[in-house]
Parts: structure tokens; C-alpha cells; sequence
């Protein structure tokens, strides 16, 4: 379908005194190729860009939409956990900043979990939302986290984590390193238990996370050219007085290197996570 097809039947549907669509909703310029792309084109494609093939950032909602079989997602309740421990204040207070996260996420914090289906087999998910203080990891997250892989030994399910992160919260100064062997703990309980970690990286993954559950995965996947980084190109290159390869701190790189198993296009990863799940619970039930 071309755009001006798309065009056409987004006017169509236009209900007279109804809120119209504008030009900033009707359309999306792809941070890829500069293109722009019909917003209801780029949802169909799964936020992926149909000229560049650019992979969008998107959150929770849309993860798990695409995931799960149908109607077998049920979100968890967000866990409880301290509030700006530190009573932190920069240019803002850190209690106004997890407001107004909160009210254009319309999420608690930046980690999210559902259990459901694919293809059948049980499975819980853990999606990090970037769009959420740029998915800092706090001590909401850390305990987002262990909720997750508590459900995931109690449903006899592997844990599929999907990581975007700028790393640990500067806010929470401390606390927030202490998920970091927090995390290490909570899949060393899966591996007790003998369920899979999977790892999904995804744009971008770096700093504690990076240094954390994001690299620890049974099975480490990430989608197309996701910029995966513990520390920044450029302090690297200031450091090591070297230019680094173009391609550096990507998915791509990190496959080449052996650092990740595989890079899967996000409208093949539903497919993909079915297949290796599948592998890795051979000896499980699947869900009645």
C-alpha cells in the first residue's frame, strides 16, 4: 500500500468534530534514513522502518502485544519499593522526575513484567522501558527484576528479559549498584532451578545493566544495530588514544566477536524466542 493510500484512508475515517490527527502524529520521521514514514505504516511493520529497516525504540505495551499469544499476557503488578531514598535534588527533584516519568509512560518505573504464551509454551517477560528515565536501573527495577524471575520458577517458565538502559540511576547513588549483584543472584535461582534466561538487547543497553543481568543470558539475542556499550566510544577513544571501528559497540560487532549468539530482526523475534524456547525446555510441559 502506497502512502498516499495510507493518506487517503486515514481522511476517510475522519469523524467531523472528532480530534483530527496533525502532521505530528500522522507522520514519523525515521532517526535511521531521515524518511518519512506513515505512522500507522511504521505500526503495522512493528516500529520498524519499511526503507532503512531502522529499529524504533518502543516500550512494554508494544512488546508484549507482539509477543504473547493472544489473550494469554497478564501484566504484574509493579513491586513495592523505596521512593528517592536519598532525597535526591539536582535541577530537579528526584520525586518530580519519577512523576512526570510516571505520567508520560503511564508506567511505575522503568521495568515492566507479563507472563503469558508463545507459541503455546509458558514464558515470562521483562521489558525495560527507555522511555522512562532512560530505563535507569533503581531499586524498583532490581525488584521488578527478582518479581520476574520469582514468577518465572513458580510457572516452571523461562525468563525472556528485554534490556534498554543508560545504566544505573545517578539518583539513588549506591542503591542502584546494589541490583547489580542483586540481579547476579535472582538467575543464579533460575539456573537452580533449571530454567532458561534469555537475554533481548536492545537500542541502547549500557553502563550497570550492560555490566549486569543484560550479559549474563543462557541465550543472548539483540535485535538489529543496537548500540551495546558498558562505557561511552568516546572516553574509550580518549582512553586508549586509538579510533575505534565504525561499527563498534553494535549488535553486529558483538556477534562477530562472539560476544552474542545471534541478531534477530524484531519481526522474526516472536518466531525465534518460540524456537529456542523450545530447545531449552524440551523436557517441560507445555501450557494446557
Amino acid at each position: 500500500m502506497s502512502w498516499l493510500s495510507n493518506v487517503r484512508n486515514a481522511l476517510s475515517g475522519i469523524v467531523p468534530g472528532a480530534k483530527q490527527q496533525t502532521a505530528d502524529n500522522l507522520w514519523h520521521k525515521c532517526k535511521g534514513c531521515g524518511t518519512m514514514v506513515f505512522t500507522r505504516e511504521l505500526e503495522e511493520n512493528l516500529h520498524v522502518c519499511p526503507t532503512c529497516e531502522h529499529h524504533e525504540r518502543i516500550g512494554p505495551t508494544e512488546r508484549f502485544a507482539h509477543l504473547f499469544d493472544a489473550g494469554t499476557a497478564a501484566v504484574l503488578a509493579a513491586p513495592k519499593a523505596a521512593e528517592d531514598p536519598l532525597k535526591f535534588r539536582d535541577s530537579k527533584r528526584y520525586a518530580d522526575r519519577l512523576k512526570a516519568a510516571r505520567t508520560g509512560t503511564g508506567e511505575q518505573d522503568a521495568f515492566v513484567n507479563a507472563r503469558g504464551q508463545i507459541h503455546g509454551r509458558r514464558v515470562v517477560i521483562g521489558v525495560q522501558d527507555f522511555a522512562f528515565m532512560g530505563g535507569s536501573m533503581g531499586q524498583a527495577v532490581g525488584e521488578a527484576f527478582i518479581q520476574g524471575v520469582e514468577t518465572a520458577i513458580k510457572d516452571r517458565a523461562p525468563y525472556v528479559v528485554f534490556t534498554a538502559s543508560g545504566g544505573a540511576r545517578m539518583q539513588e547513588g549506591i542503591l542502584s549498584l546494589m541490583q547489580m549483584p542483586r540481579s547476579t543472584v535472582a538467575i543464579q535461582m533460575l539456573h537452580d532451578a533449571g530454567l532458561p534466561y534469555i537475554v533481548v538487547l536492545t537500542d541502547p543497553t549500557s553502563g550497570g545493566v550492560m555490566a549486569a543481568y543484560a550479559m549474563l543470558g543462557d541465550v543472548q539475542i539483540a535485535e538489529p544495530k543496537a548500540t551495546l556499550a558498558f562505557t561511552g566510544r568516546r572516553v574509550i577513544e580518549n582512553t586508549i588514544r586509538e579510533k575505534l571501528p565504525e561499527d563498534f559497540q553494535t549488535s553486529e560487532y558483538y556477534l562477530e566477536h562472539g560476544m552474542i549468539d545471534m541478531v534477530v530482526d524484531r519481526r522474526e523475534l516472536r518466531d525465534r524466542l518460540a524456537t529456542v524456547i523450545g530447545y531449552l525446555t524440551a523436557g517441560e510441559r507445555r501450557a494446557a
